[in-house]
C-alpha cells in the first residue's frame, strides 16, 4: 500500500484528489495539509510515501516545503497545479510527475503508474540494502545503512532522465534506455531507436544508475543489462556484445567482469 499525503490550499482540490485516489487500489489517503509548514509537519509525523503537492501555496510555496524536509524522509513527489512553467523546476527536484488542474484522467492514471514503478524500486532498494548489511554480519541502525555498498545506496537514484529535444524537454526512463555512448562532455542515449544527446559525461551519469541494472563494457559505453541478447568472448579476452534489437558492441576484457 502507498501512503499518500494531499498538501493543498483550497479544500476543493484536496477533496477531489482524495476522491480519486479512494477509487484506486494500492493508495492509502494518510494525511491532508492546506499549507507548506503544515505539510512539513505531516511529512515528519505520517511519514508517507507519496505526496500530491500544489505549488502555489500562501506561505510556503511546493519548492520551499521540499527544501524543509530532510532528504532522508522525503517522499516521492507528484506537483498538482495550474501553472506550467514550474514544469522544468520540477523535474529538477526529481519529482515523479507533474500534473496541471484541471486534472485530466489519462494523466492522472500515468502519474500513479509512475508512482507505482517508483514505489517498487524503492522497497527493492531497501530489501538489497538490508540483504547486504545482514550478509556483513547483522549490523543495523543509521550507520549500517551508510555503510552500504555503492551500488545499494544508488541502486534507486535515479528512475528517469530530462533530457533536451530541440525546444521541448523529453522524460526517457532509465528502463528504456538501450545503451549509452560517451561523447566528450555529453552522453548519447540510445532508446527506442533514437538518439538523444545528453549534457553529462558518462562517468557522472554511471554514478547516478541503477547498479544492477546497467554494465560499462568498455571506457566509452554502458549497456542496460536486460538489453543484452548474447555476449561473445574472443581467445584475447576482448568480446563483443549484441543487443536485442541486433545492435553490436565492443567489449573490453577490462569490463568484462560486469557481466560474465
Amino acid at each position: 500500500m502507498i501512503r499518500v499525503l494531499i498538501v493543498d490550499d483550497e479544500r476543493p482540490s484536496r477533496e477531489g484528489l482524495r476522491l480519486r485516489l479512494e477509487r484506486v487500489e494500492g493508495f492509502e489517503v494518510v494525511a491532508e495539509a492546506s499549507s507548506g509548514r503544515a505539510a512539513i509537519a505531516a511529512v515528519l509525523e505520517f511519514e508517507p510515501d507519496l505526496m500530491f503537492l500544489d505549488i502555489r501555496m500562501p506561505d510556503l510555496n511546493g519548492f520551499e516545503v521540499l527544501k524543509g524536509i530532510p532528504a532522508a524522509r522525503r517522499p516521492r513527489v507528484i506537483f498538482v497545479t495550474a501553472f506550467d512553467r514550474h514544469a522544468l523546476r520540477a523535474f529538477e527536484v526529481h519529482a515523479l510527475d507533474y500534473l496541471l488542474k484541471p486534472i485530466v484522467p489519462q494523466r492522472f492514471e500515468a502519474a500513479l503508474e509512475h508512482a507505482r514503478s517508483a514505489h517498487a524500486q524503492r522497497l527493492a532498494s531497501r530489501t538489497l540494502e538490508e540483504l547486504a548489511v545482514a550478509l556483513r554480519g547483522g549490523a543495523d541502525g543509521p550507520s549500517a545503512t551508510r555503510d552500504a555498498p555503492a551500488e545499494s545506496r544508488r541502486a534507486a537514484a535515479l528512475d528517469r532522465l530530462m533530457v533536451r529535444d530541440g525546444p521541448r524537454f523529453r522524460i526517457v526512463p532509465v528502463g528504456a534506455i538501450q545503451w549509452l555512448e560517451s561523447c566528450g562532455n555529453y552522453v548519447t542515449i540510445h532508446t527506442g531507436g533514437r538518439e538523444l544527446l545528453h549534457r553529462i559525461t558518462l562517468s557522472q551519469l554511471e554514478e547516478q544508475l541503477p547498479a544492477r541494472e546497467f554494465a560499462r563494457i568498455h571506457r566509452g559505453a554502458i549497456v542496460n543489462v536486460a538489453e543484452v541478447a548474447e555476449i561473445r568472448r574472443s581467445p584475447h579476452g576482448d568480446g563483443e556484445i549484441v543487443l536485442r534489437d541486433g545492435t553490436m558492441l565492443r567489449m573490453s576484457r577490462r569490463y568484462r567482469d560486469a557481466l560474465l
